[in-house]
């Protein structure tokens, strides 16, 4: 497995993963949101939102940084 199969394969299942966390994130998703109607108070990122938040980070960093590699190596 040479590194442009191995950044390929990085680029793909950080790209899903990074999807599915963003999907998962549901911060003032109501039906009156979508409307322009969001009666919402702004709070701090505690326990698992906040954990959900930094590996979507993580993700998608790793994602754009294995795509830059893919850029560079030939």
């Amino acid at each position: 497995m040479n590194i442009g199969t191995l950044l390929q394969t990085v680029t793909l299942i950080s790209g899903v993963l990074s999807i599915i966390l963003i999907l998962l994130q549901q911060r003032g998703a109501s039906l009156g949101a979508g409307f322009g109607a969001s009666g919402e108070l702004y709070t701090s990122r505690r326990g698992l939102d906040k954990s959900l938040f930094n590996t979507t980070i993580v993700f998608v960093v790793i994602f754009v940084l294995s795509i830059l590699g893919l850029l560079i190596i030939p």
